[in-house]
């Protein structure tokens, strides 16, 4: 059973080399579909990672009253952006005296510059450089990790401390094999003492998180004094079953700031960690479905080109099946020889697609930075899915071999 089976696999072996040509189109044709599939969802997978470990720290027991809303609804029943007013700094500072809900931290922050350029003796980096102004809570409440040194504590916010914490970057492009901690850095002039590093975080969608600095508020507030700048508020709650009281209060406590009458509507918006993983997740389950849609697509055009090539195959071997019919082969041998060609030729195509798919996913997430990881999943069911058409494509030729008649096969010329 055994020699025979080995027999027809020599056989189907040497067919596809007799018709190289044909096998070649064939097995690129289901590549293509096999590597749009692994391609997309390698891309899509290193998007997810990138996003989960930017938010996974975060937790979901924090959310954040900001300026921009995500969620607000259109008359057709979709969502679309608000921008709200911006939330200036008498108004967090008012949210921080009045906001009273236990066992939460505040923290506050802003964006002073993504453009500025940081100096150490003689050397200094690109003007872009984000500068963060924060509090002594920004750090917990965000997720970031110290990786070496210490974070801010409430005598360097409330003294206003010429500190600051660094990202994992600089360690690279500015002070190379020196030791930051404790070393003074130049910022538009003034000088500030590098306390900590930050734990690297990658990058993002261009956001630079390895190449930031924070400094206490207030004096990212004296070196950054553009008019109309937005704040955030960050709330962290210890215990998840109550956030939505939290929540709930925090959203009484801004609009009583505001001055909102209770039927006017929030002018403000309010977000949980949590909403942001969901939404992008919502975006990459889209991207998913359509990398699915396009690959069935492509896969049912290759099955199409490869039930044409057996035929053709069982057309030009008529005599040959003839013979091997004549001298005692039976309608399963001749079946098995077709399936197993099929199968071979299904499984390169998916072998050649899934290469080409791993290799564009790690070019694509190298490009713009992300964290890739193989997608088993799509590679898992790129060869069912290819063992699946390879079976259903040979079927028809397969059994019309099986079922040629010798003495018409031995005549067809």
């Amino acid at each position: 059973m055994f020699g025979l089976f080995k027999e027809n696999v020599l056989i189907a072996i040497d067919s596809i080399k007799a018709q190289l040509l044909r096998t070649i189109l064939t097995i690129v044709i289901i590549g293509i579909g096999i590597w749009s599939l692994v391609g997309i969802l390698s891309a899509v997978a290193a998007l997810e990672n990138t996003i989960a470990g930017s938010f996974s720290s975060m937790g979901a027991n924090t959310f954040n009253l900001q300026r921009y809303d995500f969620n607000t609804n259109t008359r057709d029943g979709g969502k679309r952006q608000k921008v709200n007013p911006i939330i200036n700094y008498n108004e967090i500072r008012a949210f921080v005296d009045d906001y009273d809900y236990p066992n939460t931290q505040t923290s506050i922050s802003f964006l002073g510059t993504g453009q500025a350029e940081i100096k150490f003796g003689s050397k200094k980096t690109d003007p872009e450089v984000q500068v963060f102004g924060v509090n002594e809570n920004y750090i917990a409440n965000t997720g970031a990790e110290i990786d070496r040194g210490r974070a801010f504590n409430f005598f360097d916010i409330k003294n206003n401390n010429r500190v600051c914490l660094i990202g994992a970057d600089f360690l690279k492009n500015l002070f190379n094999d020196t030791d930051p901690i404790n070393q003074s850095i130049s910022i538009r002039g003034v000088s500030f003492k590098v306390i900590g590093i930050l734990a690297s975080q990658g990058s993002s969608f261009g956001d630079k998180k390895d190449l930031r600095v924070l400094m206490p508020i207030q004096n990212a507030r004296g070196l950054f004094t553009q008019p109309n700048i937005n704040y955030t508020i960050s709330v962290m709650v210890n215990d998840k079953k109550w956030m939505k009281e939290a929540e709930d209060r925090a959203i009484i406590t801004f609009r009583n700031i505001r001055g909102l009458s209770p039927v006017e509507e929030e002018n403000f918006a309010i977000e949980r960690s949590e909403d942001l993983i969901n939404r992008v997740a919502s975006l990459t389950g889209v991207l998913e479905t359509a990398a699915w849609i396009i690959s069935i697509i492509t896969i049912l055009g290759s099955s199409i080109a490869l039930m044409n090539i057996m035929l053709v195959s069982v057309t030009d071997r008529t005599r040959e099946i003839g013979v091997r019919k004549a001298l005692g082969a039976k309608k399963s041998t001749i079946l098995t020889q077709f399936f197993i060609e099929t199968i071979v030729i299904g499984q390169i195509g998916c072998l050649l697609g899934i290469l080409l798919g791993i290799v564009t996913g790690i070019i694509f997430a190298q490009a713009v930075d992300f964290e890739y990881a193989l997608p088993w999943s799509a590679i898992i069911s790129s060869v069912i899915i290819s063992l699946i058409v390879a079976v259903i494509a040979g079927s028809y030729p397969a059994s019309k071999a099986a079922g040629l008649d010798p003495i018409e096969s031995l005549r067809y010329e």
